[in-house]
């Protein structure tokens, strides 16, 4: 199947390690120029190399927090200087510490908000002018599983998430005339080091799994698959919609 995302340009968020990295890849793969960012130096050098070698476009990497308003400002002025317009967006973040909801004070629910839905619209405000000139733009974001039903122990990305799918499906139906697609991928469990600290370490996430019809955890080069789907011209049909890669977590009927 021919995606037809060779020579089309992509800023995939929190792209130096887990599931931002492996849509960088996916999307490389397809021959998409690609422009990724992450917190750490030497992560981001790390993925840079890997996503060059295993692609045929180009790669731009940035050494950006996106919860800060300079780190927005840093990877958006990277890609005005890369691409003439950006084709493809990935809304992603790492995610906020876990806890109940005793656990956090106002400043960590503020911390969360910038990260998962502040760095969303940040992104997005800046991307879009471009779109809309061109009649044509797939923004993805990444959110989780718990949008849908709430994880345990994660009261903040359940609560906050949850917003992100709320500006997806209202943009979805503000960006249509336009030919913009605005769609919201939901991880299941995903071996990342995100998983695995939450696990306490290492790789054994039986405690977890028992309510996976499949079994196990996924693996992230699966999700990097979906999300690649819908920035291609395949999915040009497809806006506002959560769809979960979770390997049959999620229980409700819609």
């Amino acid at each position: 199947m021919d995606l037809a995302i060779n020579g089309k340009n992509a800023i995939i968020g929190a792209s130096n390690g887990g599931l931002g990295k492996a849509c960088a890849l996916e999307l490389a793969k397809e021959g998409a120029n690609v422009l990724i960012c992450g917190r750490t130096k030497e992560t981001l050098e790390i993925a840079h190399q890997e996503i060059d070698k295993a692609g045929t476009g180009t790669v731009t990497s940035v050494v950006a927090d996106l919860a800060t308003k300079d780190g927005q400002k840093s990877v958006l002025e990277a890609a005005s200087k890369a691409f003439s317009v950006v084709d493809i967006l990935v809304t992603n973040t790492g995610g906020p510490p876990p806890g109940k909801f005793e656990d956090h004070d106002s400043q960590a629910w503020d911390n969360a908000y910038q990260l998962l839905l502040a760095s969303a619209v940040a992104l997005i405000n800046g991307v879009l002018p471009g779109m809309k000139a061109q009649q044509s733009g797939r923004i993805i974001a990444i959110t989780s599983q718990a949008v849908k039903q709430p994880v345990a122990n994660l009261i903040l990305s359940n609560s906050v998430r949850a917003s992100v799918v709320g500006l997806c499906r209202t943009l979805a139906n503000e960006l249509g005339p336009f030919n913009i697609t605005v769609n919201n991928v939901m991880p299941g469990f995903t071996r990342t080091d995100r998983l695995k600290s939450l696990v306490g370490g290492g790789d054994d996430f039986s405690m977890l799994t028992g309510d996976v019809p499949l079994g196990r955890v996924g693996e992230p080069d699966e999700f990097a698959a979906m999300v690649t789907f819908l920035a291609s011209a395949r999915a040009s049909y497809i806006t506002g919609v959560s769809i979960p890669v979770d390997g049959g977590w999620i229980k409700s009927l819609v």
